[in-house]
């Protein structure tokens, strides 16, 4: 799949609004790789020992962004460069989700893109109550930039 000018916009949208609403500063770094299906399959299998693909991997740089503690990285220096972490996102996954949920593949990316930024800022989803958080958190952020579910 070829990645277009207009889908590499449309993530520098999302995560920039992510970003403002979470307070992120200016200096911070996100990492988006856009794969396809063997390569996340790939990380999928080393770092969480499951052997299939997945929508999208986050990599935080720092455990206390992966939900350890809740660090204030909005009370770093403006001269220091914050390294949030890194996000991988299966565009073959993205595109069958997309199909199966009967949204574009731009509303799709955008949701995974906001997911895997969430999980970046210590968000989980492993119980119901974190998932419904997330979730309520994940649409609220691309209900600001006007994508909805029936995009």
């Amino acid at each position: 799949m070829i990645v277009t000018t207009a889908m590499e916009q449309m993530l520098m949208q999302v995560l920039n609004k992510a970003a403002e609403v979470y307070g992120l500063k200016p200096q911070t770094e996100v990492s988006v790789v856009l794969s396809d299906d063997e390569y996340i399959h790939q990380l999928n299998r080393q770092y969480r020992n499951k052997d299939a693909p997945t929508d999208v991997l986050s990599f935080a740089m720092n455990d206390q962004c992966a939900g350890e503690s809740e660090p204030d990285i909005t009370d770093t220096p403006d001269d220091i460069e914050i390294l949030l972490g890194d996000i991988v996102i299966s565009l073959e996954t993205t595109a069958r989700q997309a199909e199966e949920f009967n949204h574009s593949l731009e509303r799709e990316l955008a949701y995974l893109t906001v997911h895997g930024m969430l999980h970046l800022l210590g968000y989980d989803h492993e119980v119901e109550a974190e998932r419904t958080e997330m979730r309520q958190e994940e649409e609220y952020v691309l209900s600001l930039l006007g994508i909805t579910r029936e995009q």
